[in-house]
């Protein structure tokens, strides 16, 4: 588990998903990129290092699941959790703040803007 800075819940949420990719992992993970090699095809072209350690940072966190989809060799596939999940509304106002603020952003589907955690939530009801 992550050691907190302090006991401000912005601050303690920051020290889990408050770097520069974990977020970014997460998204593509939501939309549907859930095997190690289609993450490494985001486009923000992150390194296989950082993305090894941001998987193992949200699966320790809870945010993520590992789960084997090939034995030989072993490869995973990574699906959300419900406190994964829970994170959408928080993705889709860094989303709409984007819009207002920064020009040019390309258009997320409506789908995403649109959906709840439930909706992404594998076992969500």
């Amino acid at each position: 588990m992550t050691d907190f800075r302090s006991t401000c819940p912005i601050a303690s949420a920051l020290d889990i998903i408050g770097d520069k990719w974990t977020l970014v992992v997460l998204r593509s993970i939501m939309v549907g990129q859930r095997r190690y090699s289609e993450l490494l095809e985001m486009p923000e072209r992150i390194s296989t290092n950082i993305l090894a350690d941001r998987l193992q940072l949200l699966e320790r966190e809870g945010l993520i699941g590992k789960h084997p989809y090939q034995q030989r060799p072993q490869r995973y596939e990574y699906t959300l959790t419900e406190k994964g999940a829970d994170l959408l509304p928080v993705m889709q106002a860094l989303v709409e703040w984007s819009y207002k603020y920064i020009p040019g952003r390309y258009q997320v589907p409506e789908s995403y803007r649109t959906a709840k955690p439930q909706d992404i939530y594998p076992n969500g009801t």
